[in-house]
């Protein structure tokens, strides 16, 4: 069942679909990563492309819970960020496409906040 997105800011980005998929820096049209769809309630990215623009993204949903902040580390599986607790993979950063970025990813199985930075 489709998600109803509650906030959509997109700042120099464009994903290949209404909130997900491959993620695009619109300066210079680079692949910077992949959300995935279905495993995550909230999503907070800055980052500086290699072109040097910088993007963000902000998405959560209509039926998206509050989430708690948590000390773990994404774990990385087939370079994909994922939830320590199950494994689902949250979102990919493609590193060598990005100068830095900062990252909050909350989990729609455990409702923890993930954060990375580069």
């Amino acid at each position: 069942m489709a998600r109803v997105l509650k906030n959509k800011q997109l700042v120099n980005t464009r994903l290949a679909t209404n909130y997900g998929g491959w993620m695009y820096c619109d300066q210079c049209n680079e692949n910077i990563g992949y959300l995935c769809y279905s495993t995550y309630d909230r999503l907070e990215l800055n980052y500086q492309c290699n072109c040097g623009s910088r993007g963000e993204a902000v998405l959560d949903f209509e039926d998206s819970k509050t989430g708690q902040n948590c000390n773990d580390e994404l774990v990385v599986i087939k370079n994909r960020f994922c939830c320590p607790k199950d494994e689902e993979p949250l979102i990919t950063i493609l590193d060598k496409k990005v100068a830095s970025y900062e990252l909050k990813v909350t989990c729609k199985a455990c409702s923890n906040i993930y954060t990375k930075q580069k």
